[in-house]
């Protein structure tokens, strides 16, 4: 093979297998449906977790909160923000819609080229908590616009998620206070 086909080979390779992973990652759990309706400028603004799923890139944070804001282009970006060992850390991403931009299914990118999925599909209808699915059921959020939830919400939620196949006694409650 002469060096320029390697290349273009290479490239071609390179490329297929970023859009195969875009598809993996940024697709939603069978029998999970994001919500409709979705309005993001309502989503704006800071988003307490108040539990989640153990994963790697959270592992042992605390005060952890996300803040979406709007774009000039209309993406949404992202600002995660937590404690691990005293220190604050902070992530930033790009969010853009799946498709239709009323339905809350986003495509999140901590790195170019690799989105994640993000998939809002439980909703308060004054957007004061929310529930997040990633990719496949090993991911789960519960956010709300407080650092702290009533339990009788908590609860119920928690009960949404078991129902939709979540292993939810893996759920980290995060601290939010002190």
């Amino acid at each position: 093979m002469t060096p320029i086909r390697t290349v273009a080979v290479a490239l071609t390779a390179t490329v297929a297998a970023s859009l195969a992973a875009r598809g993996v990652m940024t697709r939603r759990p069978a029998g999970i449906s994001p919500v409709t309706g979705f309005d993001i400028t309502r989503y704006l603004g800071r988003w307490y977790e108040i539990a989640r799923l153990d994963h790697r890139f959270e592992r042992d944070m605390t005060h952890v909160t996300a803040r979406y804001d709007l774009n000039p282009d209309g993406s949404v970006q992202v600002v995660n923000r937590g404690r691990r060992n005293g220190r604050w850390k902070e992530a930033r991403a790009t969010a853009r819609s799946l498709g239709d931009p009323a339905t809350a299914s986003l495509a999140v990118s901590f790195f170019p080229g690799f989105p994640g999925g993000y998939h809002v599909f439980e909703l308060d209808a004054d957007y004061r908590w929310a529930m997040i699915s990633g990719p496949n059921r090993g991911y789960l959020w519960i956010l709300s616009r407080d650092p702290t939830m009533n339990e009788a919400t908590y609860q119920r939620l928690v009960g949404i998620a078991r129902d939709k196949g979540f292993d939810v006694d893996g759920l980290i409650r995060v601290q939010q206070e002190g």
